[in-house]
């Protein structure tokens, strides 16, 4: 096994199309523990964290580029961002601890294609696009199409993903991203809820509700989403029917494992209950700012 560290992206792709079966990381939170447990180690290790395109953070003409090694911590650190986009903000803020989030990021968090990744609920939410290097240039796609299963992604052999692409949320948006996990600090989602909203002239103009960990892949919820528009939110609440509604389509939309961290039954009752307080959080923030 050989490591390297590309300067540029097109280093990088080299890297990749010359040496079949090498790999890419940024933080290898998830890399190293996989190979210490018995996962074959590639040809070659391809380290994108010098790469400063992927590990910028801009904003210009109305929209945000991440580069997909940014450390977790850089985000929820920068004021502007977390404004903006306060569920993911949350979302990439429960990646792992305090030392984890120094090397942890959202490329990694998604093309990790873990079912619970705490990030990529919120980043769905937000209509992320992810800018993926390909032999060819790069070629955009929204982040919801990444994943394809736990552990499986979309990306071709020697693809990559560079950066996201965030467009300012219009006005009187606002996101949240809650999980319930069986300890109270490092543990893995076993259920995860991100809901954003659009409020104008005190009523819901749109919505998504995302649930992670509770299926093969993040599941976006239509019908949650239906419930939530056309309600009146004078005063910052959701009337209860409303929020039933909701409640029943998250957990309907659930195809959870049934394992010791949690039955099936549980982590429907708790995807319906988490998109009732994200949904609560993500309208007050609306109204109110973060």
């Amino acid at each position: 096994m050989r490591y390297a560290a590309p300067a540029t992206v097109d280093e990088a792709s080299a890297l990749l199309s010359d040496n079949p079966g090498s790999q890419v990381f940024a933080g290898a939170t998830d890399l190293v523990p996989q190979m210490r447990s018995g996962r074959p180690a590639p040809s070659v290790l391809v380290d994108l964290k010098r790469i400063e395109r992927l590990t910028a953070v801009t904003h210009e003409d109305g929209q945000w580029t991440i580069g997909a090694a940014t450390p977790a911590a850089d985000l929820t650190r920068n004021a502007a961002f977390s404004a903006a986009f306060p569920g993911l903000s949350e979302g990439a803020g429960l990646i792992g601890s305090d030392q984890i989030q120094n090397r942890s990021s959202l490329g990694g968090n998604l093309a990790n294609a873990s079912p619970a990744a705490d990030s990529v609920p919120a980043l769905i939410a937000n209509a992320g696009q992810a800018v993926i290097a390909t032999a060819d240039g790069t070629r955009t796609v929204p982040a919801s199409e990444i994943v394809t299963g736990p552990g499986s992604t979309s990306l071709a052999d020697g693809e990559f993903i560079v950066e996201f692409t965030l467009a300012d949320p219009p006005a009187g948006t606002g996101d949240a991203y809650l999980r319930m996990i069986p300890r109270t600090e490092m543990d893995i989602a076993i259920v995860g809820a991100a809901v954003r909203v659009t409020v104008d002239n005190d009523s819901i103009s749109d919505a998504i509700v995302v649930l992670g960990a509770v299926a093969p892949t993040a599941v976006i919820v239509p019908d949650a989403a239906a419930a939530l528009v056309g309600t009146a939110v004078a005063g910052g609440s959701i009337d209860d029917n409303v929020l039933t509604a909701l409640a029943e389509a998250a957990s309907a939309a659930c195809d959870p494992i049934d394992d010791k961290r949690g039955t099936i039954a549980y982590r429907r009752q708790v995807a319906g209950v988490l998109a009732k307080r994200a949904a609560a959080i993500a309208v007050e923030r609306a109204q109110n700012g973060v």
